[in-house]
């Protein structure tokens, strides 16, 4: 399920945002229950997605965990739409502002996508957020001004550190929905990987015995390129195969594309007079 931002209003979903205006607090009536506040409704908001998705996200829901109804939400915030926005732009500011420069660029890019890839994967919910329109609050703009500064650093033209910007965003969502899919495949379906690999590879080298022959690059790949087994370090469980693997991938490519970059740059620099 895709989920758009900013369907709200847009001057009020802004002021929200940026805490441009406080909404008037809800008058007192008996009892010892504290005062509603938007960093409150966002925080239950926030937990309610953690625990059971964007699907069990209403409302109501966040109204129930607060103790109170749903009319006493709209106070502070006037609908979901508006909700979700600042949602998304609250759990963007787990993420660090400063990474050491001392040792070039290449080093905190490689922290910035990591910690982004954690995040995302504390909260799997924001990869449903569509892209395409952005939420513009001030948490996601500090992330996004960390990326463009230390990517800045390569002296690259304006242009061009735009574009890896639009790579390295895509690159670390991806990594991080295979990493929250792979965590939740098991309880979903019912089953485990190793049952549901054992059941599929047994049926396929049953009904398609040819397989190798039909597909001698993807066998060649399975053969050649099958990971090291994995072995928990320090006492700890041995992580899931389709989270490793995704892992791995995300370190791999991510180091590969870092080192176009460098080329990049190691290119730039040879070409200026």
């Amino acid at each position: 399920m895709v989920v758009f931002a900013g369907q709200g209003d847009a001057r009020r979903s802004l002021s929200l945002l940026w805490r441009a205006e406080v909404a008037a607090p809800p008058r007192v009536g008996p009892g010892p229950k504290p005062r509603l506040s938007v960093d409150a409704i966002v925080a239950a908001a926030v937990a309610i997605a953690d625990e059971d998705g964007m699907a069990a996200l209403s409302m109501r829901a966040v109204g129930e965990r607060l103790g109170r109804t749903a009319m006493a939400l709209y106070t502070h915030v006037p609908g979901k739409s508006e909700l979700l926005d600042l949602m998304y732009d609250a759990v963007h500011a787990e993420l660090p502002s400063a990474y050491p420069e001392s040792d070039g660029w290449r080093g905190p890019v490689t922290a910035w996508a990591g910690e982004v890839l954690e995040l995302y994967v504390r909260h799997p919910w924001v990869l449903q957020v569509s892209q395409a329109r952005p939420v513009l609050g001030p948490h996601e703009y500090a992330n996004l001004d960390t990326l463009v500064r230390l990517l800045g650093a390569t002296g690259l033209p304006a242009g061009t550190v735009r574009r890896l910007v639009g790579t390295l965003f895509p690159l670390v969502q991806g990594s991080a929905r295979t990493v929250a899919d792979a965590r939740r495949a098991a309880t979903a379906t019912g089953s485990s990987d190793e049952e549901w690999w054992a059941a599929r590879s047994a049926a396929l080298t049953e009904l398609v015995p040819d397989f190798a022959e039909r597909f001698p690059a993807v066998t060649g790949l399975e053969r050649d390129g099958a990971p090291e087994p994995y072995r928990a370090r320090d006492g700890q469980d041995a992580m899931p195969y389709p989270e490793r693997e995704a892992r791995e991938t995300f370190r791999v490519g991510l180091g590969v594309l870092l080192d176009g970059i460098e080329a990049t740059v190691t290119a730039a620099r040879t070409e200026r007079p």
